[in-house]
């Protein structure tokens, strides 16, 4: 038996047998060897039958699986991981001349549990969301380099964010050294500063949903809140919206909006931008627009919040109904992922009866394709979107 393996409770091993990427440590019956976390261990079962490789980590969830074949975790394994995940995306045309930012690694949907790696036109953001993956950084640095070659400019850390504050982790370059890049989606330009932006400097999830608003916004008003570098805004714009406006409570979220719709319209554009609450704005302005758009942050990330998470769900759509023109679209998602799809339609169900608005669904939404989800794992469906039509 390995030094380092953990042995699971009786009958504990069938989900994993089943593929489930994680491991909880109420299935744990034993650890054999020192183990520390971050550690790469080999998972058995009660009969010392192999079962998966993973990363041991203190908490809940205990050991997250990278493999399950019985096999060295060396660099081929890295470099065939990033080789695979990268076919795929070309599958989807990513990159392409339109289309040159697209999520390269997504976690457990690439057989990676706590990775995520971003594309930015050459440059690849590597965050972090397990001591195992930051532990094999440098690994993963190399077989970027190894795959992509002369393509790749930089490989940048970003980590610090993710993991837990008392272990010292500081963001870092691993390779090149560039801190911006102006890359384009769908033909659409914007300005990525992943040292100092949200994530790891832009929500690419909302690629494809952010092409269906331009199907709908010309000669349109359109309000797009929680705005963050104005995305939505400058699709609805390109697309020929009558009126745009942008609208967050942060100032420097305002900001990087301004900056890409100048990117995009140096010789301006209808609408403007506000530092402002969007219950606030939506509530003084709210009924002179056609189309609005409620992209909120995670209003829960833990169970034990979702209640108040689901109210505020509630109270943002409502706003929305009562107030968007007759015959208006809203176009309104969440990212929680302890909020699942029937919970969520059914929150913007109760918002929509408050309201005593006509109101038909017209598209369900989620993340892109490049955001792919694991079916052993369906919890990495976490975005969820609706297109609804508004009567009177």
């Amino acid at each position: 038996m390995s030094k380092k393996t953990v042995v699971l409770k009786k009958g504990k091993e069938v989900s994993v047998q089943r593929r489930h990427p994680w491991i909880f440590s109420g299935a744990i019956k034993k650890v054999n060897g020192g183990i520390e976390e971050g550690d790469i261990v080999r998972v058995v079962d009660y009969k010392n039958n192999f079962l998966s490789i993973g990363h041991w980590q203190n908490g809940s969830i205990a050991i997250r699986n990278i493999s399950f074949e019985d096999k060295s975790i060396r660099q081929k394994f890295w470099i065939n991981k990033i080789k695979d995940a990268a076919n795929y995306r070309r599958q989807l045309r990513l990159p392409s001349s339109d289309n040159t930012v697209f999520r390269l690694i997504f976690g457990e949907g690439d057989n990676l549990p706590g990775l995520v790696i971003d594309w930015y036109d050459g440059n690849a953001v590597v965050q972090c969301h397990s001591i195992g993956m930051y532990k094999s950084r440098e690994a993963i640095s190399e077989a970027l380099q190894t795959v992509f070659k002369d393509r790749l400019k930089t490989v940048y850390c970003k980590s610090g964010e993710t993991l837990p504050s008392n272990l010292g982790v500081e963001d870092e370059f691993l390779f090149g050294d560039a801190k911006t890049a102006t890359v384009s989606e769908h033909g659409h330009l914007f300005e990525i500063d992943w040292i100092t932006g949200q994530k790891t400097g832009f929500f690419i999830d909302q690629r494809e949903n952010r092409n269906l608003l331009a199907q709908y916004s010309k000669g349109k008003t359109v309000l797009n809140t929680f705005c963050y570098s104005g995305g939505f805004s400058v699709y609805a714009a390109k697309a020929g919206a009558k009126l745009v406006d942008s609208v967050d409570c942060s100032a420097k979220a305002i900001a990087l909006t301004d900056k890409n719709m100048a990117l995009n319209f140096p010789d301006g554009y209808e609408g403007s931008t506000h530092a402002e609450d969007t219950f606030k704005f939506m509530k003084e302005n709210g009924d002179q627009y056609d189309i609005i758009i409620l992209d909120p942050p995670a209003f829960a990330k833990h169970r034990d919040v979702r209640h108040k998470a689901v109210i505020g769900y509630k109270r943002l759509n409502a706003m929305a109904f009562k107030k968007i023109k007759p015959g208006g679209l809203l176009f309104t998602f969440s990212c929680s992922q302890v909020v699942d799809r029937h919970l969520f339609e059914n929150t913007v169900r109760a918002a929509a009866i408050e309201s005593g608005r006509e109101a038909s669904i017209m598209h369900y939404l989620t993340q892109p394709a490049d955001h792919t989800v694991n079916i052993y794992h369906p919890e990495g469906e976490y975005l969820k979107g609706l297109v609804i039509k508004v009567g009177k």
